[in-house]
């Protein structure tokens, strides 16, 4: 048996590598890639947030030296990531440099998410519960870091950590998202936020919001058209509840604006709006009949109400 299995274990192989070989797929290395990345990405939280994400402190180093080991070990990675998507060792250098010099404006806007979510969320009790224990934090703070590799036109690395998050909390952010300060999601699960959206300032969202594309154009041979606005401008000051989709490159929800749970919006919103779904009627009844008792009009009245 252990001989047979060892046999089809390499007849196995072999017919991969023949699959392998008839598709662009496993043409580039990048074993271990997803796994320094996510690394990195803990260790730049580890960095903005030493108190709360980082653990060097509890071996008695100062903040300012825990801060600067996981800064090296999150550059190591981030290099060794960039070997295999950027081949010129200047421009690997200067995305290196460019992340660094971000992190103390990304601390900055990460600050007014905090004081979005605890103003806006009474059972917030404090700052240091949003940063420890709201998903929406960890979701954020990794687009925020995410977005800055996306300007510079990095392929893989932003989507793999936004993609991370998304995994850890079920909040899909894109890092090509333009969010501003001030930016809160509440409960979190199952918001989606796509690539061309831009959210001012001040913007909250309940969870299950989605911010989408309305469809997609098409070449002639039937293909995607790609890098065309495809999601939804959202202005300051606005409040998105929970269900709620939004979608189209040309639909503008105005500063002020109030979109009620579960609405669907394809079209412009004017500043200042409430939108509201319809809701259905509610038929109460204090007792429902016995399935077994029931006669052919209660059960008439059943059958209307599901």
């Amino acid at each position: 048996m252990d001989k047979n299995l060892e046999n089809w274990i390499t007849e196995t192989a072999r017919g991969l590598e023949q699959a392998e070989s008839n598709t662009a797929v496993g043409q580039m290395d990048f074993t271990g890639f997803r796994g320094r990345v996510e690394r990195m990405d803990d260790l730049l939280i580890a960095a903005l947030f030493p108190q709360h994400a980082g653990h060097l402190k509890s071996l008695d180093i100062p903040a300012r030296l825990a801060r600067e080991q996981y800064l090296h070990e999150a550059m190591g990675h981030l290099a060794r990531c960039l070997e295999a998507v950027l081949q010129e060792p200047e421009r690997r250098e200067e995305v290196v440099h460019t992340m660094l010099r971000a992190l103390p404006e990304i601390r900055r806007q990460l600050d007014t998410d905090l004081v979005a979510a605890y103003q806006g969320d009474p059972a917030a009790k404090s700052q240091d519960e949003v940063i420890l224990c709201y998903p929406a934090f960890i979701a954020i703070s990794s687009y925020r870091l995410a977005h800055v590799l996306y300007l510079e036109r990095v392929p893989l690395i932003p989507r793999v950590m936004t993609e991370y998050a998304h995994r850890l909390t079920g909040i899909d952010i894109h890092p090509g998202a333009t969010i501003g300060d001030y930016f809160f999601i509440d409960h979190g699960t199952g918001v989606v936020i796509g690539e061309t959206t831009t959210i001012g300032e001040h913007v909250k969202l309940y969870q299950h919001v989605t911010l989408g594309a309305k469809s997609f154009a098409v070449e002639e041979d039937g293909t995607l058209v790609k890098g065309i606005k495809r999601h939804p401008d959202i202005g300051d000051n606005v409040v998105i509840y929970s269900g709620a989709t939004v979608l189209g490159g040309s639909t503008r929800i105005g500063s002020g604006c109030v979109i009620g749970g579960s609405v669907w919006l394809t079209h412009s919103v004017e500043p200042g709006k409430m939108v509201l779904a319809r809701t259905a009627d509610i038929l109460l009844r204090d007792t429902l009949p016995d399935p077994g008792q029931e006669n052919g009009e209660e059960k008439s009245q059943l059958a209307s109400m599901l």
